[in-house]
């Protein structure tokens, strides 16, 4: 049921300033989900990039382990994949995109040593070992866009249905609303004229009598 609005000036003015205000918002959301249309499609190169190169280390890493397996023997390197076990400490920052609170994963910082001793470990398993701490790297980057991405994406959903909401609702109500006022006004200072006209003849017809 449309709000029924009392058809003075002063609720003319109101309405004619909400309608201003109501295009700038849709204007400024516009502008907003522009923008994060344009970091979208970066993300999604850059999403596209990462995975070709989880793709290629993914086949480097377990080609090596298969190696590894096959020259130092599988016992061996499964023990190794054992002997430490350690949880990876990542950070995550969150950044103000366009007003949007986007998390921006941190890349971790891997010590170059390897978590057990190399003696007596056959060159086969030490090329697997920091080939699949390459793989978790490259893992967690793909991890961080995708995240990104999301996001993101889920905020040019939310700011599209806001500009449908004032472009399709809002702003056209306020619209029709004065349109309704302005009409009832007009008609009112065409009835307040005829009144008038008619006085004016009334004291003219009076005087010349």
């Amino acid at each position: 049921m449309a709000e029924q609005i009392a058809p003075t000036r002063s609720n003319l003015l109101q309405r004619r300033d909400q309608l201003k205000l109501a295009n700038r918002g849709a204007d400024l959301l516009k502008r907003k989900r522009d923008a994060l249309i344009g970091e979208f499609f970066s993300l999604v190169k850059a999403s596209l990039a990462a995975r070709q190169e989880l793709n290629r280390v993914s086949q480097e890493a377990y080609f090596s382990l298969f190696l590894a397996k096959a020259w130092d023997g599988p016992e061996a390197v499964e023990s190794l994949s054992l002997a430490h076990q350690a949880e990876l400490a990542i950070a995550v920052k969150i950044e103000n995109l366009f007003g949007v609170k986007v998390p921006q994963v941190q890349p971790p910082t891997f010590d170059k040593t390897l978590p057990f001793s190399p003696v007596g470990v056959g060159a086969h398993t030490l090329d697997a070992a920091s080939a699949f701490r390459d793989l978790l790297a490259v893992l967690i980057r793909v991890a961080a866009i995708e995240t990104r991405l999301r996001k993101v994406g889920e905020e040019i959903k939310k700011t599209s249905r806001r500009v449908n909401a004032l472009e399709q609702i809002v702003i056209p109500g306020i619209a029709g609303q004065i349109k309704e006022i302005r009409s009832v006004l007009d008609q009112r200072a065409l009835e307040e004229i005829t009144v008038l006209k008619r006085i004016k003849a009334k004291l003219e017809a009076r005087s010349n009598a």
